[in-house]
């Protein structure tokens, strides 16, 4: 019977490749259930933590209901408090504009007509809006508004880019260590103006949004000798929603 005839022998560089193939693909499968496992965590905490905020919303809802009647019960007047966010929008261009309410519009990031931005209420931003008066419009957003602003038009800033935020991760990356890791914990931030407000606002983008449906009445005149500009407090909202 003739001898059978022997294999050659397997290169040891081919096995050498062979194992270090099967180490990466080994560590590859791991990082990828490990990333599977985090995102499946950082998703459960995300619900927990909008669960959280829709309680919350609904109790101060509640709360205001009750001291109202309460007021009227004895018959006294329910003042609620004081507004601390502002939605702020540039409806005019640069025709004929004083160096001072240019300046201002330049420090709200307002460069564009139908940009809008957050803003915090105090006596300086007060001030700062009254001098640009005539050029922007704005008012005090409702939950609603912040939400579907932020979802429907809001783009994060990183690096100076205009990036738009299509994960949790890019939230995280930029504000988890103000405990920021959602869109709603995000949304929370601005609607409560809260501790981090001021990062909060400047990671999101100015809002880029369309004229309204059927048009502005007349930019000229303030709000409410029926125009555009000026202070229209919680009216802002049915704005925002003729230009989301």
């Amino acid at each position: 019977m003739a001898d059978v005839a022997k294999k050659p022998p397997v290169p040891e560089s081919l096995l050498k490749k062979k194992k270090q193939r099967a180490a990466l693909l080994a560590r590859r499968s791991k990082a990828a259930a490990l990333l599977t496992k985090k995102r499946h965590e950082a998703k459960l905490e995300a619900f927990k933590r909008a669960e959280k905020y829709a309680k919350e919303y609904a109790l101060k809802e509640k709360l205001e209901i009750q001291m109202g009647r309460q007021a009227r019960a004895h018959g006294n007047f329910y003042v609620p408090p004081a507004p601390k966010l502002a939605f702020v929008m540039r409806i005019r261009g640069i025709n004929g504009l004083h160096p001072k309410p240019r300046k201002v519009l330049q420090l709200l990031r307002l460069r564009q007509i139908n940009n809008g931005i957050f803003v915090r209420l105090n006596k300086a931003t007060i001030n700062m809006l009254r001098l640009a008066e005539p050029y922007i419009t704005w008012g005090y957003p409702n939950l609603k508004s912040v939400r579907e602003l932020i979802y429907k038009r809001g783009y994060a800033k990183i690096r100076g880019c205009r990036i738009p935020i299509t994960d949790n991760s890019i939230i995280e990356q930029k504000l988890g260590k103000y405990d920021i890791k959602c869109m709603e914990d995000l949304i929370h931030e601005i609607y409560t103006v809260g501790p981090n407000f001021k990062v909060a606002s400047n990671f999101l983008w100015y809002f880029k949004l369309n004229t309204p449906n059927g048009g502005w009445r007349k930019k000229t005149n303030h709000f409410v000798d029926g125009g555009d500009f000026g202070c229209r407090e919680d009216k802002i909202n049915a704005l925002l929603r003729k230009m989301i």
